[in-house]
């Protein structure tokens, strides 16, 4: 149904009038309480925690300065600093859809200044909106609030699954806690352990020996990072030149790719070459299970390509050697951080270079101890990864769908249909 057959239920307001900001409040970083659960919000999102409320419930937190116009939800009270604006209500179903309805009006556009960005309150209060009668709001809420509510579903899934992951590589490879347990009596053949079931007892020693690098568990060894992977970088393609570029199939990722990436699952990116373009990267296409680190501006983003790519140079790319899991190289790189950055120089910025990273010595274990890492992970991690094609299915239909639903393009029945029709 068009917006001209439901001209009559609807009417036309202003943000102002219908979604009133409200000035966030300054909060300094060092008057927080860090161990509070009260979420601080700035103008790219939280920025922390505090254990005290400036709002009393759900809130809409709104980019001032900085991060102009953005626009985030949260489900329970918060701090909105003093770079933001918020807006309040007391209906959760009405307080969403004016979250929806500030998302489709591009605000991040009314910077009202260009040396120092910012969102003037006046001139976003000016702007006219037609709005529903409020069962309307609350069912365009609702069905958008739902793909949003799945999808965070998924993240939180897939962040405690990252963090068991996390947790046992540390637990095996770090403090080396099932030798320990062994030496210390704690576990024994045919008795499970929390991460540790008992059939992986035997892969474990019952002693630590003295390495380079300290003690580590006897019959394990200490390689270079270039022992076990393949270690590439890659290059930019010349801009100017279309015939790299218009048309292009080939995945070509840069850091940005993977500024946004909450799961380090690399699915997509912003950008595509051509085969001529490809041709310019002297490391090829790298192949899906490429381990991708950031080396420069920051370092530190990681993320597993889950399609072939090639890469800007700003990435170390590690393809496994046989026998080394990229699941294993994933998260060394992500506990190695601190070992990763003091190899790392420059004057402009720091970076680190091949050369560098290629020598970095880490402990190695056993390759049946590596694969059993790898068989108890990979279902975690490929959990991850439909978690995260799921939400983007979501994500693509949520965002095709607020812009009718909110201009009423399309009703709630509609939209309710297409997605019945799509199997969500």
């Amino acid at each position: 149904m068009g917006t001209a057959d439901i001209e009559g239920e609807w009417r036309e307001t202003t943000i102002g009038e219908f979604a009133p900001f409200s000035y966030g409040k300054g909060l300094p970083e060092r008057l927080r309480d860090p161990f509070g659960n009260v979420p601080v919000f700035g103008s790219n999102g939280i920025v922390g925690f505090h254990s005290d409320v400036l709002t009393s419930g759900p809130t809409v937190i709104i980019g001032r300065k900085g991060t102009v116009g953005a626009v985030h939800f949260s489900s329970k009270e918060c701090w909105p600093i003093d770079t933001t604006f918020f807006v309040v209500d007391k209906d959760l179903h009405i307080l969403r859809f004016k979250y929806y309805l500030l998302k489709s009006l591009d605000l991040e556009h009314m910077n009202a200044d260009s040396a120092v960005p910012g969102l003037n309150r006046d001139a976003a209060h000016a702007i006219r909106v037609r709005v529903p009668p409020l069962p309307e709001q609350r069912a365009i809420a609702h069905i958008l609030g739902t793909l949003d509510d799945k999808i965070e579903l998924n993240r939180r899934m897939s962040e405690t699954l990252e963090q068991i992951a996390r947790a046992l590589f540390k637990a095996w490879f770090v403090d080396f806690e099932p030798v320990r347990a062994k030496m210390e009596g704690r576990w024994r053949r045919g008795e499970s352990l929390p991460g540790l079931p008992a059939h992986l007892y035997d892969l474990f020693p019952d002693r630590l020996v003295d390495s380079e690098l300290g003690e580590i568990p006897e019959g394990w060894g200490v390689k270079s990072v270039g022992d076990l992977a393949e270690v590439v970088g890659g290059s930019t393609p010349k801009t100017e030149r279309t015939e790299y570029w218009a048309g292009g199939t080939h995945h070509w990722v840069t850091p940005k790719d993977l500024s946004g990436l909450s799961m380090p699952v690399l699915l997509d990116t912003e950008r595509k070459i051509t085969d001529d373009g490809l041709a310019q990267i002297s490391s090829g296409l790298l192949p899906k299970g490429t381990v991708l680190l950031s080396s420069r501006a920051p370092i530190g983003y990681l993320a597993i390509a889950e399609i072939p790519v090639a890469v800007n140079q700003g990435f170390i790319a590690m393809k496994p050697r046989p026998g080394t899991s990229n699941l294993f190289l994933l998260r060394w790189a992500s506990a190695a951080y601190d070992e990763i950055m003091s190899h790392a120089n420059g004057s402009t910025f720091l970076e680190i270079s091949k050369s560098s990273f290629r020598p970095i010595r880490l402990v190695t274990p056993s390759t049946p101890v590596m694969d059993a890492f790898d068989r108890v992970t990979r279902p975690m991690y490929l959990k991850v990864v439909v978690n995260e094609r799921q939400s983007r299915t979501l994500a693509a239909l949520r965002d095709m769908l607020l812009p009718k639903l909110i201009r009423g393009e399309i009703r709630v029945t509609d939209a309710e249909r297409f997605l019945r029709e799509r199997g969500v």
